[in-house]
């Protein structure tokens, strides 16, 4: 066979492998991340934050479901959800038994665009342009105050615009987060003052710099956000190939120290548009992210 057939073709099959594996294996390949962050003052004991993201839930995803159910069983001290639990209409429902057992243990969440608005089919070359929040086409409402509601009455404190101090393990932790900052619906100075706990972490869905910037002069050691998906489609020794916020493509995903202070984790989430359902060289996660005390 000539080269210049044999070789489009290889290419062409090695693509479909990639998007076979992209979308039959790796996007339901669940992974658990374990960090440990030093924010706790000298002497305090450990806590143990589960970090859950961007589960875009729908009927029919029951894969996905047992596995979140599944982390009741690291009886974390904290559970934060940072938003766009819903995938459509079809997801409230799933996400009620998702996140069931875990209602059990204190928590905290905000929400992303995701949970107010149904996604849209896309052009798939959009992925690699900067997105554009102020001509964004809208998908349907979504019943995110139901799902708000039912957390809430569960016992999980809606953070969104809210500061508020909670006691774990004897420790003081003080919890801010504002609404989408991707949709510029962050309303910062609706929080904004000093941190006086022993330890802060604020929420925001989408890391855009401007809110880590404002979370980071006010005191707070650990921010916590999503959005990123880590990339969703990675190329290995490269990284992620965008972050669909202001945020620099090293941060996409994982624990790093943030320059204006403190450290930042980015869940790299747990589910995919479902017009977009791959992953590749980014598995969907959750973090278990260990506190512990600085050192003296």
């Amino acid at each position: 066979m000539p080269a210049a057939v044999w070789i489009p073709l290889a290419v062409v099959l090695f693509g479909l492998l990639c998007v076979g594996y992209a979308w039959l294996y790796e996007r339901k390949a669940f992974r658990l991340r374990r960090v440990s962050v030093p924010v706790l003052p000298p002497g305090s004991p450990d806590l143990r934050v589960l970090h859950l993201s961007d589960m875009h839930l729908t009927a029919g995803q029951p894969w996905k479901v047992r596995w979140v159910r599944g982390l009741a069983a690291l009886a974390p001290d904290l559970v934060i959800d940072t938003g766009d639990n819903l995938g459509g209409h079809d997801g409230v429902v799933p996400t009620f038994e998702a996140l069931e057992p875990l209602l059990a243990l204190p928590g905290g969440f905000v929400p992303g665009s995701n949970d107010w608005f149904a996604p849209t089919p896309k052009n798939p070359a959009r992925y690699l342009r900067k997105p554009d929040t102020h001509n964004r086409h809208y998908g349907e409402r979504l019943p995110w105050g139901e799902v708000r509601s039912h957390l809430a009455e569960a016992g999980w404190l809606d953070l969104t615009h809210r500061r508020t101090t909670i006691e774990l393990r004897g420790v003081q932790v003080e919890l801010a987060g504002v609404s989408d900052a991707h949709l510029y619906a962050d309303h910062y100075d609706r929080i904004a003052g000093p941190t006086n706990a022993d330890v802060a972490i604020g929420l925001s869905h989408s890391p855009e710099p401007r809110v880590l910037n404002a979370f980071a002069a006010d005191g707070f050691s650990l921010i916590l956000s999503g959005h990123t998906h880590g990339g969703q489609l990675r190329v290995p020794g490269y990284g992620a190939l965008v972050t669909n916020c202001g945020l620099e493509r090293k941060r996409a995903r994982g624990l790093s120290r943030w320059p204006a202070g403190g450290y930042l984790h980015v869940s790299a989430g747990l589910g995919t548009s479902r017009y977009a359902p791959v992953r590749f060289a980014c598995p969907p996660e959750a973090t278990l992210l260990t506190l512990t005390a600085r050192a003296r």
